[in-house]
C-alpha cells in the first residue's frame, strides 16, 4: 500500500486517547512510508494525525470542499492540497488515489465516508481493504451492528468479512497488507440468494 485514506473526526472526543492513538497511526504509517490522504482540517482527530505526518515528515495529502475552506478549518500546513466542490466529489477524489482506507473514531461524516468505501467493496467496484482501529471499543456497537446485518439477512456472511477491525495500528496495518478481496457474485445474484433463503 502506497497510499491510505484516513477518515476520522473534526472532534478530538472527550478522552486524550483518541488523539494518542491518531497520533500513534501517523507516526506508523510515515515509518513505513505510506501516505495519508485525508479530510485537509486542522482540527479535531484530523488535525492531530496530520500534525504528527508533518512532524515525521510524512506524505499527506488534503482533500477539502471548496466551502470549508473559508471556516478556519483547512490545515495550513499541508502543501498539497486538493478542494473539491462537493463533499461526495471530496470522497470520490479520495477513492481514486488510495489503496486502503482507515475509520478512527468520529461522527456521521466518519460514517459516511467509511460506509461507503464497504459499499464500493460490497458492489466489487473496489478490492481495497476497509478497516477500523477501535480505540477504546469504539467500535464494537457498529460491529455488533454488522453481525445482526448478516444474521437478519440484509448482509452475506462473506461481505462482512471485508471489515478489518483491531484496537492496536501495527495489527491493523498487518490485516490490510494481508487482504484479500472475497469472491462476490453480481449484486442481482446476491439480492436473489437472500431472497431465496426466506421462500
Amino acid at each position: 500500500m502506497k497510499k491510505i485514506a484516513v477518515f476520522c473526526g473534526a472532534s478530538s472526543g472527550f478522552d486524550p486517547v483518541y488523539t494518542r492513538q491518531a497520533k500513534e497511526l501517523g507516526r506508523l504509517l510515515a515509518q513505513k512510508g505510506i501516505g495519508v490522504v485525508f479530510g485537509g482540517g486542522k482540527v479535531g482527530m484530523m488535525g492531530a494525525i496530520a500534525d504528527e505526518m508533518l512532524a515525521q515528515k510524512g506524505e499527506i495529502i488534503g482533500v477539502i470542499p471548496h466551502f470549508l475552506r473559508h471556516e478556519e478549518v483547512e490545515h495550513p500546513d499541508i502543501k498539497e492540497m486538493k478542494v473539491s466542490k462537493t463533499m461526495s466529489e471530496r470522497k470520490v477524489n479520495i477513492s481514486k488515489m488510495v489503496d486502503g482506507y482507515i475509520a478512527l473514531p468520529g461522527g456521521f461524516g466518519t460514517m459516511d465516508e467509511v460506509m461507503e468505501a464497504l459499499a464500493l467493496g460490497q458492489l466489487n467496484i473496489e478490492q481495497k481493504p476497509v478497516a477500523f482501529l477501535n480505540t477504546k471499543g469504539f467500535f464494537d456497537p457498529l460491529m455488533a451492528q454488522f453481525d445482526l446485518m448478516v444474521k437478519e439477512g440484509f448482509l452475506k456472511e462473506e461481505n462482512r468479512k471485508m471489515v478489518l477491525i483491531d484496537e492496536n495500528p501495527e495489527k491493523l496495518l498487518e490485516k490490510m497488507e494481508q487482504y484479500t478481496h472475497p469472491v462476490i457474485g453480481k449484486i442481482v445474484d446476491t439480492v436473489a440468494s437472500i431472497d431465496n433463503k426466506k421462500n
